[in-house]
């Protein structure tokens, strides 16, 4: 599966045949970026598609040396079972 970044949009996408999946995220500060919401097709759920786009968009924050706010209700819960990405966020102390 692979996963797009566009990042003049502030998105991360799947593309599948004539949709598409979407985890979209705003600038809140300068190394801050706000996870606000993740969007899977119907047809597409259950097959990884929302556990990739959090996957890259947390990449895609570690790379850049950016702290995540999860307001996204699915992110929030992806954390439970991702315990090692609660590093980069935001108000919690830095390693």
């Amino acid at each position: 599966m692979q996963v797009e970044h566009l990042e003049d949009e502030n998105r991360f996408v799947v593309r599948m045949d004539d949709e598409e999946a979407e985890l979209t995220y705003l600038r809140a500060g300068p190394k801050v970026i706000d996870i606000q919401h993740t969007y899977v097709p119907d047809g597409a759920r259950g097959h990884g598609v929302a556990e990739a786009l959090a996957t890259a968009a947390f990449r895609f924050a570690r790379e850049r040396g950016y702290r995540v706010v999860p307001s996204c209700p699915f992110v929030r819960r992806w954390l439970e079972t991702h315990p090692e990405e609660a590093k980069l966020l935001e108000g919690r102390p830095r390693p």
